[in-house]
């Protein structure tokens, strides 16, 4: 009895698991289909770049999060209502107006030869990636904590 339960138990995850995968699905969209805010952010800090494709991940409870690819090789990952998560610049330099002040002027401050290449908001910090390979953590209101290993 006790084998058929940890079977059953073992059959039910699976087959939960199973049907989340069905669930989850990317779909490649058009620009225009972003949430305002996201289409906003895009004219604001990338303007004159064009998006050259953009994915919606959509679970069984609908929109996850927007990714968008532009045609200088960056990356933009948006939450379900359009706000930034993540900004990847491929090594390359990011516009900084979106970066929290304190941010910004903690990375000149202290790494005055290095630039933001990445940044990653997450529910209660921020994490900087530098043109040098570093990695540093700031709290949410963008003070700092350590540099990440």
């Amino acid at each position: 009895m006790k084998n058929f339960r940890k079977i059953t138990g073992a059959l039910v995850f699976i087959f939960l698991m199973a049907g989340g995968f069905i669930f989850a699905q990317d779909k490649a969209i058009n620009a225009n289909q972003l949430p305002k805010t996201a289409k906003n952010f895009l004219a604001t800090y990338f303007k004159g770049i064009t998006v050259g494709s953009a994915i919606e991940d959509r679970e069984i409870y609908g929109v996850d999060e927007y990714q968008v690819y532009l045609a200088n090789g960056m990356k933009v990952e948006f939450d379900s209502n359009g706000n930034w998560k993540e900004v990847d610049g491929k090594h390359q330099k990011l516009p900084y107006g979106f970066i929290p002040a304190s941010i910004r002027n903690y990375a000149a401050k202290n790494f005055p030869n290095t630039y933001i290449v990445k940044i990653e908001k997450e529910r209660w910090s921020y994490k900087a990636e530098l043109s040098n390979g570093l990695d540093l953590e700031f709290d949410k209101k963008g003070n700092f904590k350590r540099i990440d290993d």
